[in-house]
């Protein structure tokens, strides 16, 4: 549970820096982007994998770029669920995601692969 809330506090580290990077993505206030953030981390926990497997033949196609466009998915998804968070557009989602990715992969670095969940043998 401290893993999907750091996890989820990260992502909205990456959707606050979204909105001052990215034209297009705005945020009311910072309630909005920690909302966004757990939101985020449970449309990814139970509405991507179905939306992946079901992408699989045109991500194979793609050699898994149309996974960017999943993740983006997301992204609108929170969007149109949360009202505190606005995105204008797919392009705008796909760069949010792109941001949103580097963060975590910074945090990952930072914190030492913390944020990964552990290995179970």
């Amino acid at each position: 549970m401290v893993r999907f809330v750091l996890r989820a506090l990260v992502a909205a580290l990456g959707f606050w820096l979204a909105t001052k990077v990215v034209s297009g993505v705005t945020a009311d206030d910072w309630q909005s982007l920690v909302l966004a953030g757990l939101l985020l981390g449970v449309a990814n926990a139970v509405v991507r994998p179905i939306l992946t497997f079901l992408t699989f033949p045109i991500t194979i196609v793609t050699l898994g770029l149309f996974l960017l466009v999943v993740n983006a998915l997301m992204v609108l998804l929170v969007d149109w669920l949360l009202g505190g968070l606005h995105v204008k557009g797919l392009l705008a989602a796909i760069f949010t995601t792109i941001i949103i990715w580097f963060t975590g992969l910074v945090a990952n670095w930072v914190f030492g692969g913390e944020l990964k969940e552990p290995r179970r043998e």
